[in-house]
């Protein structure tokens, strides 16, 4: 072995890995194509989830503009009601008054007449 590598129990020594046998290059290569389908699986899943977390952003920003539309909604929609109230209340009073005044004429020339 020569000194100007430094010793790794991992790597084997030069003259054996010369006369490494096909069985274990295989498996080394089966073994590093199985590190790399992990690493390409792990990337579309850092992927996928920064595209989740832009997703969530725009979404959330949709249900804020929702909501504000929504109060402005609720505040018209008071306005409304309280002006078809007011509208209703305008309507009850005329006809309360014209039953009045029906009243009055009908009833005052009867009594008049039989005074």
């Amino acid at each position: 072995m020569s000194s100007s590598v430094p010793y790794d129990p991992y790597v084997p020594p030069e003259e054996s890995a010369s006369s490494a046998n096909p069985n274990s290059q295989n498996k080394t290569a089966a073994l590093r194509q199985e590190i790399d389908d992990t690493v390409g699986i792990m990337r579309d899943n850092i992927n996928k989830v920064a595209e989740r977390g832009e997703r969530l952003t725009s979404i959330e920003d949709k249900a804020d503009n929702l909501a504000i539309s929504a109060q402005g909604f609720k505040r018209g929609a008071n306005r409304v009601r309280k002006q078809m109230w007011w509208k209703d209340l305008k309507m009850r009073m005329c006809l309360f008054l014209v039953v009045i005044i029906l009243l009055v004429v009908i009833i005052v020339p009867i009594v008049v007449h039989f005074s």
